[in-house]
């Protein structure tokens, strides 16, 4: 072997054998022994009996519902951000009380993470926001002031203004509950929701504008020339119009395609539970 014929040339010559010595021969048949000896000892146990090792878990835990835009966005993002976590379908469950022990608000997406100071997070945008900090997902939300703040103020002009009419207009379709307060909760007329409903769907418009208008003000993106935690939800927040046959200006439909092209199956995966729940209802419709 190599390495032992390295050693044997580096021996000194032999000296001349002094009287009483042992024989040659016997000498260097012993020393060729203690070279060839293992320096460590051969585990008598068999190696394909060693117990694997458990496969890690994902740091990161989120609780979701498949049909829901909003949890679409975070869906959306812990792929597109290449997050290793586990996702665990809460339908029907977030009222129990080990949901609510951890979540009072019994609301989703909800995140569990170490790093929180009451282990879970809820609301999409604050999501997208602590995991694109923690991680320094600059990309998807720029660091600096200025930028930074338009990406905020657009999530925040949509789940104040834009995203309460998706919501009446299209909740009563989607079967989902709507709102303490809302005409579409109460005992009202039918007359009366259905008014309330077509009078939400006339004011999409308004705001829809203001993304394409002043948020993007000809760049691709509200994030730039990539989409960034803003483009995630509003993107998100549109697939729900599909059930009410909603008109959407070409420009929406080629930013939402643009998007979906950009992120690949980091979107696609999540708007197709999305889209598939939109189609059962509507085959419902038809029954």
């Amino acid at each position: 072997m190599a390495k032992t014929a390295t050693k044997s040339a580096k021996m000194p010559a032999a000296k001349v054998a002094k009287p009483g010595a042992k024989p040659a021969a016997k000498a260097a048949a012993k020393s060729a022994a203690n070279v060839a000896r293992p320096a460590t000892k051969v585990s008598g146990k068999n190696p394909a009996k060693a117990k694997a090792k458990p496969a890690k878990k994902p740091a990161l835990t989120l609780s979701m519902l498949k049909p829901s835009v909003n949890n679409m966005s975070v869906r959306v993002f812990a792929r597109a951000a290449g997050l290793d976590h586990s996702e665990t379908d809460v339908w029907g469950l977030t009222r129990s009380p080990e949901y609510m022990a951890r979540n009072p608000a019994h609301l989703t997406p909800m995140i569990e993470d170490k790093g929180l100071p009451r282990g879970v997070l809820w609301e999409s945008c604050a999501i997208m926001q602590y995991l694109a900090n923690k991680h320094g997902l600059e990309k998807l939300y720029p660091k600096a002031p200025a930028k930074r703040a338009m990406i905020d103020s657009a999530m925040f002009y949509l789940i104040g203004t834009l995203y309460p009419y998706v919501a009446r207009a299209t909740y009563p379709v989607l079967n989902f509950p709507q709102y303490a307060g809302e005409v579409g909760h109460s005992d009202a007329h039918p007359d009366k929701k259905s008014e309330a409903q077509k009078a939400a769907i006339e004011a999409i418009a308004e705001p829809l504008e203001v993304f394409h208008s002043f948020f993007r003000n000809g760049k691709p993106f509200i994030g730039g020339k990539n989409p960034s935690i803003a483009d995630i939800r509003l993107a998100a927040t549109l697939e729900f119009l599909a059930v009410i046959d909603y008109a959407l200006p070409q420009w929406a439909k080629d930013y939402m395609a643009a998007i979906e092209k950009k992120l690949g199956k980091a979107y696609a995966e999540p708007a197709a539970d999305v889209r598939g729940y939109i189609a059962y209802v509507r085959s419902q419709a038809n029954v």
